[in-house]
Parts: structure tokens; C-alpha cells; sequence
């Protein structure tokens, strides 16, 4: 997805730029695949600077974000990790799900979320002061449904937030077709098949599927195949491997793409169960 196709939601552009011109950190949340990193690209665009993207995992630690110490030729040199460079560049530094990232590693970003602006690097003995044009951006699903996934207060209380959602049906479908080129009226059922999954998030519990997915799916229908073949591959098959929900899902999506079949014989489509 290219950031010159954002679809603007609300006033999230308008909160990023003034975050960016009072250099304080900001915090996307939303669920997934809503357009959090579409965003932070396009913005990106529109301010002149440079995206650097850290993608967070459990075993990401701070010598990972910083840098260390490594022989190279018999020698041993600092070599900067992916934040310092960020901050010695100017860049806009985008931690991707930040949540997924251990307490500990996240105790590094402390003295460039206040007033210090400052990235201290113990090991080297060294500190690397952010330049105005430097912004930190971190992202997550405040919706996880893990308890053991959840970012401190203290924490959170460091940025400034911007919740994001999905856009309204309407606006989704324009993206589907600004994206995969298919009709207007294909566009707008598959969203209807993701609206009614999403409305039916809290009996199933799982992520709802999302823009992305709806992107996909579509692109698969202008490629040759049936609405309903598209919906099954993209939409369901990654929500669950439950033969029960998975039965529940396919009614949600026929009843939401009536006449999207070729042929009158379903789809099989794998879901990862036996």
C-alpha cells in the first residue's frame, strides 16, 4: 500500500502534525490493519522525513534498539541499532506493535519521551541528543486479548494518543477499489461480509478482520475469483481453525455476497485443522 492512497479518517493528520511541530511522541492505537503504519508513511511524505520502522518482538532487547559493541576485522567498533540511527538522522522512528516489546527494552525510550529529548548510550559511554526533526511514533491493538500484553500507564502517559478505527463502510470500499480496481458494488459487499464479522467480534473472540484483508480479498476477485472464494482465503480462513466457527463465519459471509458464487459448489479452503 503506497502512502499517496491514505484515506484521511478524522483529525488524526491534523494531531500528528501538531504532535511533530511540539516534538512529543505520539501513540497510534487501533485494531489491526486499520491503517496505523499507512499513516505514519504518509506522514512521513507530507513532513519531508525519513520513516525508519522498528518491527517490536518479544526478543527484542535494548542493545538491539541502541546498538553494541562488535569485532569487525580485529577490531572492536560501536555499531548504532535502528533507534540511535533514527535519532542521529532526524527520522521519524515508528515502533510497530510496541506492546509485542519487553518492559525492560522499553526503558530506553524513557529519556526521549520527556523533556531530555536525549538517547543515552550507557554501554558506549555516550549521548546522542534528537534534533528538532527527530519523532517518535509507536503503534499498537489496544484490543489484544492477551492480559499478558498490555503497555504501562506510566508508560502510555508518555505520548500523545491518536485512536484510529476503521473507516465507515462508505470509505472502505473506496479504498478496495482505489487499491485492487474492482467494481464499486464488489467493493461494497465484501466490506458488508466485514461488518457483519465484526459485529459478531464478541461472540466469536478473535481480531476482526481488517482493511488489509479486505484489500486482498479483493484483488483476488480482480483476478478471477468468485467473491465468496476471495472472502473464505482472506477474510475467514486466517480468523480461526475451529471447524464450528469457521461453519458459523461462511453462513455470515454467504449471507453478505448471495450472488458472488460461480459455480454452485463451495470453496474449500484450508484452515489450518485437521
Amino acid at each position: 500500500m503506497k502512502s499517496d492512497h491514505y484515506h484521511v479518517s478524522g483529525n488524526e493528520v491534523e494531531l500528528f502534525t501538531r504532535a511533530a511541530e511540539q516534538r512529543v511522541p505520539l501513540m497510534l492505537t487501533g485494531p489491526t490493519g486499520c491503517g496505523k503504519t499507512r499513516l505514519v508513511e504518509h506522514m512521513g511524505d507530507l513532513l519531508g522525513r525519513k520513516v525508519m520502522t522498528i518491527s517490536c518482538h518479544d526478543d527484542l532487547t535494548s542493545a538491539d534498539l541502541v546498538g553494541r559493541f562488535m569485532v569487525t576485522g580485529g577490531d572492536v567498533a560501536w555499531n548504532d541499532g535502528p533507534l540511535t540511527r533514527a535519532v542521529r538522522e532526524g527520522a521519524i522512528c515508528y515502533m510497530d506493535e510496541v506492546v509485542e516489546a519487553r518492559h525492560d527494552s522499553l526503558a530506553v525510550l524513557h529519556s526521549l519521551t520527556d523533556h531530555r529529548r536525549t538517547l543515552y548510550l550507557d554501554r558506549a559511554g555516550a549521548a546522542v541528543e534528537a534534533p528538532d526533526s527527530f519523532m517518535l511514533v509507536c503503534s499498537y491493538n489496544p484490543a489484544y486479548r492477551s492480559s499478558l500484553k498490555e503497555l504501562k500507564p506510566s508508560f502510555r502517559q508518555r505520548f500523545v494518543t491518536v485512536a484510529m478505527d476503521y473507516l465507515p463502510p462508505e470509505r472502505e470500499a473506496e479504498v478496495l477499489v482505489a487499491e485492487a480496481g474492482v467494481d464499486p458494488a464488489v467493493a461494497r459487499r465484501l466490506v458488508a461480509c466485514a461488518m457483519s464479522i465484526r459485529k459478531a467480534d464478541d461472540v466469536f473472540h478473535f481480531d476482526p478482520p481488517s482493511t488489509r484483508v479486505l484489500v486482498t480479498a479483493a484483488k483476488l476477485v480482480a483476478a478471477g475469483a468468485s467473491e465468496l472464494e476471495a472472502a473464505e482465503a482472506c477474510i475467514l480462513a486466517p480468523l480461526s481453525n475451529d471447524g464450528a466457527i469457521t461453519a458459523g463465519l461462511r453462513e455470515i459471509a454467504a449471507a453478505s455476497l448471495p450472488s458472488a458464487r460461480k459455480s454452485g459448489q463451495p470453496a474449500r479452503v484450508s484452515t489450518g485443522g485437521t
